[in-house]
């Protein structure tokens, strides 16, 4: 029975791994795009050991340490080129998809609902930016970071080890080093231990207590540093968005299309022992969104922003799955309903995405092919991003200099042209002039 569980639980980490391989395979030949520099950059800032000291000062990229950490090692071993860096996000993404699998120690999920998330996180659309855009390499870690704080956390409430909770507590530190959204462990814990019967639920929200005192510890020392931290001067957040506008349309965004309709198949045909799921499922969605409600610049999610809350949408598909599996009996129904989802999210990403991809990697691949042909300093007009990501791509990729004009009026003699583009969405080759 042991060994027959065993090779269970192998067939469903090798239909992850195959998964995802399938759904992200295109993308991996795509450049560097944008942000990747600019990760690039700081990791050379900071990366390394002896430059720990000054990356604890800065109030912004000490909340993506490890991601900057990996990134300096990912250049040592392999330097610049992009294939090793896109591979690192996918196994990070594969490995995350592993632990949603794990979610089915929780008994509120169960391992044939857990198999079924995990294996639908793996090629679900809606978060591809964070697996396919390096830049959002802090999201990958955050969340697999969460996800073994939540693992453990389920193990210490079974067990009530102190080594347990030690480590849960130990993890949650590294997902906090990650980015500042992995203060959702502490909600996500507390969800669990609501759910966690007979037991009751005060005690382990007792437990729980530290963590809480560490994410409020943790707010109020980048806040403290409000000054000078970029996310507070530029704009990114405020406490007076619109929250509840973004959370539903985050939701209903998310939900579309297959998360709508598994809800109705669920409704419909009375999938009885799904509701505590259900309710669990769509609970984590909204927890895993908390911290991007304040943004100010859009009132819904973005696609890296909602990997987290993806876990929840996950678990909403695999319960529709299953409902379609007990609706029809007929050994086909649930795997021809499970590859038509598939195939529609996989070829999305292969199709729409990738060319969206692409177009927002078009400024710097121009801007880095005028560079291999003439070796000379360029002056640039209208760049579409920031101008730090021209000056980093030029640099990193050729150790050569950028200087970067914004005004379509200025610098009459500008080398490289783009004010005929209106963005990244639309850029196709950028006009060279002299």
């Amino acid at each position: 029975m042991k060994k027959s569980i065993r090779t269970q639980a192998l067939l469903v980490l090798c239909a992850i791994f195959v998964l995802s391989l399938l759904t992200y395979a295109r993308s991996l030949s795509l450049p560097f795009i944008s942000d990747d520099y600019v990760q690039i950059h700081y990791a050379r800032k900071y990366g390394a050991f002896e430059n720990w000291p000054a990356l604890f000062n800065d109030a912004l990229y000490r909340c993506r340490a490890t991601s900057l950490v990996l990134t300096h090692w990912t250049e040592q071993l392999f330097g610049i080129d992009p294939m090793p860096y896109r591979l690192t996000s996918l196994f990070l993404h594969i490995l995350c998809s592993t632990l949603v699998f794990a979610l089915g120690s929780w008994r509120v999920i169960g391992w044939r609902i857990a198999a079924l998330a995990a294996l639908c996180f793996a090629f679900l659309e809606g978060h591809q930016e964070a697996v396919i855009w390096y830049a959002a390499l802090p999201e990958l870690l955050a969340v697999a970071f969460v996800l073994g704080t939540v693992l453990t956390w389920i193990r210490f409430l079974k067990t009530g080890s102190p080594a347990v909770y030690a480590l849960c507590f130990a993890t949650y530190l590294f997902a906090l080093l990650s980015k500042e959204s992995a203060v959702i462990a502490v909600p996500l814990i507390a969800l669990v231990a609501v759910f966690n019967r007979p037991p009751p639920f005060w005690r382990p929200l007792l437990a729980a207590a530290p963590f809480a005192l560490a994410a409020i510890a943790y707010f109020f020392w980048g806040y403290e540093a409000r000054s000078t931290h970029l996310h507070y001067n530029d704009g990114t957040f405020s406490f007076s968005a619109p929250f509840p506008l973004t959370l539903a349309r985050s939701l209903f965004r998310m939900l579309w299309v297959w998360g709508l309709l598994s809800l109705l198949v669920v409704w419909r045909w009375r999938f009885r022992p799904s509701r505590l799921t259900l309710t669990a499922a769509i609970a984590w969605m909204a927890l895993a969104l908390g911290p991007n409600l304040f943004l100010t610049y859009m009132t819904q999610a973005p696609s890296r922003h909602t990997y987290a809350a993806s876990i929840g949408l996950a678990l909403v598909v695999a319960l529709g799955l299953e409902a379609t599996r007990r609706r029809f009996p007929m050994r086909w129904a649930m795997p021809l309903a499970f590859a038509i989802v598939a195939l529609q999210q996989a070829g999305y990403i292969w199709t729409k995405k990738q060319r969206q991809f692409e177009e927002r990697a078009a400024p710097t691949v121009e801007i880095l092919r005028k560079l291999r042909e003439n070796d000379l300093t360029l002056r640039l007009r209208c760049f579409p991003y920031g101008e730090e990501v021209a000056a980093y791509a030029a640099w990193i990729e050729r150790r050569q200099t950028i200087h970067v004009v914004g005004h379509p009026d200025a610098g009459a003699d500008a080398t490289f042209d783009f004010c005929d583009t209106h963005g990244p969405s639309s850029l196709g080759v950028a006009r060279a002039t002299r």
